[in-house]
């Protein structure tokens, strides 16, 4: 998102050298990110809603999966996680 908006209001700018509303029309891309484009900050959830294992439990199958990932590696790969294991040690 930033890295579109740095670039429409680059073109706006160049496009203002010969006319100035496309001046206004940059200055007027970067209030509209600046009040509604970052988000507002949300409202905390209910303490009773239920949020918190939904989280640890996405959380979970996250490691999971990346424990999965790392086992398949070390099986596949022996070699290289035997050296990975040797330069860790020192």
């Amino acid at each position: 998102m930033r890295g579109i908006l740095a670039t429409g209001t680059l073109v706006l700018v160049i496009l203002g050298i010969g006319d100035h509303l496309w001046w206004l029309a940059a200055v007027a891309l970067l209030y509209l990110y600046a009040t509604h484009g970052r988000g507002s900050p949300g409202t905390p959830p209910p303490a009773g809603s239920g949020a918190l294992p939904d989280n640890y439990r996405a959380y979970r199958e996250r490691r999971d999966r990346q424990a999965k990932w790392e086992r398949r590696y070390r099986r596949e790969r022996p070699f290289e996680t035997r050296r990975q294991q040797r330069e860790k040690a020192r």
